[in-house]
C-alpha cells in the first residue's frame, strides 16, 4: 500500500477537530491532501490545484530563500502554523461569478473564520484560510482580486481584525527586505485570510491610510511591539544608553 492509502481513520477520529473544519467540510488541512481517503470527493481539477498550492507552501513559503533579504522562512508564521495544523485550504470555482457574488462568498468564509477565532485561544493567532480559486485564469486574477479587495480589505481589517492578501502568478508585489524578490506568486491563485498582527506595520509603510489604521487596531501594544522590533536593529547594538 502507498502512503495515501493507509490513512489511520481511528487516529483521525480521536484528534481534536478544529472549529473551522467542524463547520465547513470544504476545508482541508495541508496534511489532508496527502491522503486519498480525505480527498476522494474532490473533483480532479480542485484536488490538483489544492495539492499544488500546498506543495508551494511547504517547499517555498515555509523555507528560507537566498533572495529574501533576511534570515528565516519566507513567511515566518508558516512553520509554526504547520506544526499546529492551522493552515486550511478551500477550493472554490468562481470563473462564472460576478464580483458581488465573489464578495459574498468571501464574506461567508470571513464569518466562519471570525467565529472560529473566538473559540481557539492561543492557536488562533496562527490560523489561516487559503481560498483557492481553482478555475480562475491567471490573466483575470489581478483585476478580480483588486475589485474584491476594494470592497473587503478595509472593513475586514478595521472591523474584524483580518488581513486579506491576493496571491497569483503575475503578482508584482515584492518582499519587504528585497525589491527583487516576488513571494506572492503561487501555482494557483488564492486569497489568504489571516489574523492581523502587530508586525504588519512593515507592509503599511507606503500607505498613510493603512498606517493610520494599524495603531487604531492595536492601541498602546502597537507602540510596544514596534519598540521591540526597533531594539533588534543593528544601530542599537553599539549603544547601551542615550
Amino acid at each position: 500500500m502507498t502512503h495515501v492509502d493507509t490513512f489511520d481513520a481511528a487516529a483521525a477520529g480521536s484528534a481534536t477537530v478544529d472549529p473551522l473544519q467542524a463547520q465547513n467540510t470544504n476545508l482541508f488541512a495541508l496534511d489532508d491532501l496527502d491522503y486519498a481517503s480525505m480527498t476522494r470527493t474532490l473533483p480532479e481539477r480542485d484536488l490538483t490545484a489544492l495539492q499544488a498550492v500546498a506543495d508551494w507552501i511547504r517547499t517555498f513559503v515555509a523555507r528560507p530563500h537566498k533572495d529574501l533579504g533576511r534570515d528565516g522562512a519566507v513567511c515566518p508564521f508558516v512553520p509554526a502554523a504547520r506544526e499546529r495544523k492551522t493552515i486550511w485550504l478551500a477550493p472554490e470555482r468562481i470563473a462564472k461569478l460576478s464580483v458581488p457574488e465573489v464578495v459574498r462568498l468571501v464574506k461567508d468564509y470571513k464569518k466562519l473564520f471570525t467565529e472560529a477565532q473566538s473559540s481557539n485561544g492561543h492557536d488562533a493567532h496562527y490560523r489561516s484560510i487559503v481560498l483557492v480559486f481553482t478555475d480562475l485564469a491567471s490573466d483575470r486574477a489581478r483585476d478580480l482580486f483588486d475589485d474584491v479587495l476594494q470592497h473587503l480589505a478595509v472593513p475586514s481589517y478595521v472591523e474584524d481584525g483580518l488581513v486579506l492578501g491576493a496571491f497569483y502568478e503575475r503578482n508584482e508585489a515584492t518582499a519587504i527586505h528585497s525589491s527583487s524578490f516576488r513571494p506572492f506568486t503561487p501555482p494557483a491563485p488564492f486569497l489568504l485570510m489571516r489574523p492581523a498582527v502587530i508586525s504588519d506595520w512593515k507592509f503599511f509603510l507606503e500607505s498613510e491610510d493603512w498606517l493610520d489604521r494599524w495603531p487604531r487596531r492595536f492601541g498602546a501594544s502597537a507602540v510596544r511591539g514596534l519598540a521591540d522590533e526597533l531594539r533588534q536593529l543593528p544601530w542599537r547594538k553599539s549603544r547601551s544608553s542615550f
